[in-house]
């Protein structure tokens, strides 16, 4: 009777690294995807960005105001010029997340 033959033993590559231990941080996965940083160039907002931001923000607080305090036309507040004051505060800050 024959003896059964063992497969041949898969060669072993280099161990990998152990896991840090657990810290509670999730560390992220290394994808071996370089990604270059973001160069400052790209990191200043333009100019127009902070002035619309303020102006819009500015602009829309003020015509909210007036229109409570009676300043603008009409015999008392009108709920078209604080919707105009909530859009202007809204341009403000959809403006604002573009400021770096």
């Amino acid at each position: 009777m024959a003896k059964p033959v063992k497969p041949p033993h898969a060669k072993k590559g280099p161990k990998s690294p152990k896991p840090p231990a657990s810290t509670g941080r999730v560390t992220p996965k290394a994808t071996g995807r370089y990604t270059p940083p973001v160069p400052r160039s790209e990191k200043v907002s333009p100019r127009w960005v902070p002035i619309v931001m303020f102006a819009s923000l500015g602009l829309g607080m003020l015509v909210i105001l007036a229109n409570y305090v009676s300043l603008l036309p009409g015999d008392e507040p009108s709920n078209a010029y604080l919707l105009v004051g909530l859009v202007l505060i809204t341009i403000g800050f959809v403006t604002a997340t573009k400021f770096h």
